[in-house]
């Protein structure tokens, strides 16, 4: 790295406080965590640097911030200004992320930098300065980073599909009543690899081979009653959970783990490939059937493949002959002999479709419900309750922030933890009060389900009316004052939720933070009579 050739950052000050982020996915063994975390210490050390924290993710990719939970988490206390620490030490450009979108890497150093906290690279050819120079060589390096994944994936899937066409398995487990067996470069067998297992040289292939005698004999099964005995899926995966047969994940099946068996072509002996596919981080996308990688008799076959050819003439008429309406009738007549629907009731039911067959037709499960005429009620309304609680707190939230900033303070809001940060010192963790009614003849109740975030300073309950359509008031209060651990739905009538935090409107409060952080009383005796 050739640290002795740079300045020292202190230049004989004392010493600093820093914070280390490591990060190993697949990469070759230089960046692993042990060899990232002795060059970072390296250069600590000739700079009079103390490294006092560590976040590190084992095993995460680069592409994403998604699933890199200690990156998200130095973020985080980045931007609640919740550390000790004025520098973050990373190996290099490709250890900080390999985004496909350059700024994407930018804004998060960006974040950092607007806290106070400078990002440098250890192994990097240049000082994280903010000079042009530098400017322009961490731009060029974060782009470089980006393309060598796409590049990489690229290259990947290219393998995956070579070896598809040679008829081996491209990874991923082998399935009920099937094994993964490891071969040499010359196809002399090595042995069976468990689940999770990985072959240890790069010439070895995987290829399968037919697994117990029990599982190869409830795979036979399950194709005699679907295409003799003219069973449905639903039937078939009763009759296997009755004798206490369980999957291959050791989970009760389901028409769906029934349906994936009776169209895997794999126990006919052909290795196919390519069926879906997912690039650098994103969604799944399902690819068409002319573009599978198709390699037949590569196996050893389970089934005999006119067995397996009237499984699938039978799937087909099954899966195209009903209509959106038939479906539908088939719910509403659940819906007259049950009284009420549920998942449980649709998937378990022997005359309607699966549960996923009317979410995937219907956007949902409460859509084809709606088509049918049936609530269940306000309470299982979950996404449209979600989405109506995180449209009140932005508008609360865009409201304050513009007011403090009318008034010259400053307001920070981070939304995947409802938290609001006034004048880089108060935190505010904000929650929803909806009334709810069982409909008994009483008088309302509102309840407050758990913070995101337990451990600001102070929270901000918008309590609903009635009709959970209105703002009714609002609550200011101490965190503490609330269970430390709100794993239940915690009430109005509880006398945390004195009057003495009730406030009718904002205003006072913004001009109150626009000035300086002044926390509320603290928790009168008196009790709640809300």
């Amino acid at each position: 790295m050739q640290n002795e050739e740079r300045p020292r950052i202190d230049d004989g000050a004392k010493s600093l406080r820093a914070a280390q982020y490591v990060r190993m996915s697949t990469d070759h063994q230089k960046y692993s965590i042990e060899n990232q975390a002795a060059a970072i210490a390296a250069y600590a050390a000739h700079r009079n640097i103390t490294i006092v924290r560590t976040y590190a993710d084992h095993g995460r990719s680069g592409v994403r911030i998604d699933g890199r939970e200690e990156l998200q988490r130095l973020i985080r206390d980045v931007r609640n200004r919740q550390t000790d620490f004025t520098l973050i030490l990373v190996y290099d450009i490709s250890r900080w992320g390999r985004f496909q979108d350059a700024d994407e890497a930018a804004y998060y150093e960006f974040l950092c930098k607007d806290a106070g906290i400078r990002v440098l690279y250890c192994a990097e050819q240049f000082e994280n300065d903010g000079s042009l120079v530098s400017a322009i060589l961490k731009n060029m390096k974060r782009v470089m980073a980006g393309e060598y994944s796409r590049d990489l994936s690229t290259k990947v899937s290219t393998g995956q599909m070579r070896g598809a066409s040679l008829g081996f398995w491209q990874g991923g487990p082998a399935g009920y009543g099937m094994r993964r067996q490891l071969i040499d470069e010359h196809g002399a067998k090595k042995g069976v690899l468990k689940d999770g297992q990985r072959k240890n040289l790069k010439a070895d292939r995987t290829i399968l081979v037919p697994g117990p005698k029990s599982e190869i004999n409830v795979i036979k099964r399950i194709f005699d009653l679907f295409v003799n005995k003219r069973k449905t899926r639903t039937e078939i995966a009763a009759k296997l959970n009755a004798d206490k047969i369980y999957n291959a994940r050791g989970k009760p099946w389901t028409s769906l783990t029934i349906d994936n068996i009776l169209k895997n072509e794999k126990y006919i002996g052909h290795c196919v490939f390519g069926r879906g596919s997912v690039t650098l981080g994103t969604k799944r996308v399902l690819n068409p059937p002319e573009t599978w990688v198709r390699r037949e008799n590569a196996f050893a076959p389970i089934v005999e493949p006119k067995l397996f050819a009237k499984a699938q003439k039978i799937r087909k008429e099954r899966l195209h002959h009903r209509t959106d309406q038939e479906v539908l009738d088939k719910l509403a007549g659940l819906l007259r002999k049950k009284g009420h629907l549920s998942e449980k009731i649709v998937t378990a039911s022997k005359e309607t479709p699966h549960a996923s067959v009317y979410a995937n037709r219907f956007g949902s499960l409460m859509a084809a419900y709606k088509r049918v005429g049936f609530d269940p009620g306000p309470r299982f309304h979950y996404c449209d309750s979600r989405n109506r609680i995180e449209a009140i707190i932005d508008s609360v939230v865009e409201d304050v922030i513009s007011n403090i900033e009318k008034l010259g303070g400053s307001a920070t809001y981070f939304s995947e933890l409802h938290l609001l940060t006034i004048n880089t010192k108060l935190t505010v963790s904000i929650g929803v009060a909806t009334c709810v009614s069982d409909g008994a003849p009483r008088a309302p109740r509102w309840q407050l389900k758990r913070l995101k975030y337990e451990k600001a300073d102070l929270s901000l309950v918008i309590k609903m009316d009635q009709s959970n359509t209105g703002i009714l008031n609002y609550y200011l209060l101490p965190i503490g004052h609330l269970p430390p651990r709100q794993n239940y739905r915690l009430r109005f009538s509880q006398r945390v939720f004195s009057e003495a935090y009730r406030h009718d409107d904002l205003s006072a409060l913004c001009r109150m933070w626009a000035r300086d952080v002044v926390l509320p009383k603290r928790k009168p005796s008196v009790k709640n009579s809300t």
